[in-house]
């Protein structure tokens, strides 16, 4: 299977909701079992806080900050960034480009370390 960045970009952003007032800015790219990819390219502000699976971003494109549990990890083009399961995170000071792949996978709760 080919999963293509181009054909995800075209299909966003989704109407803003009360929670993504900028709008809905991440894509369902796949699903598989455990695994899911979106695409991820917040606008204005970041809401999101936690999810109950572990997760990969693959930044396609942008920079900024990501904050997990106060902990700031700054990032560019090119980095892939770890965020376990029911860590509160969220992107700061990223640039208007920041595009992002999104990976979740595994168990509810995360993988035993």
């Amino acid at each position: 299977m080919r999963l293509s960045l181009a054909d995800a970009l075209s299909k966003r952003p989704l109407p803003a909701t009360e929670r993504w007032p900028e709008g809905v800015w991440d894509t369902d790219v796949f699903a598989h079992g455990s695994v899911s990819v979106i695409l991820f390219t917040p606008r204005g502000t970041d809401y999101q806080s936690s999810h109950r699976q572990d997760e990969l971003y693959i930044v396609f494109k942008g920079r900024g900050v990501l904050l997990i549990e106060g902990t700031r990890y700054p990032f560019v083009t090119g980095d892939v960034l770890f965020v376990a399961a029911n860590k509160v995170h969220r992107f700061e000071e990223f640039s208007e480009d920041l595009t992002t792949g999104a990976v979740f996978w595994g168990p509810q709760d995360g993988e035993a370390t």
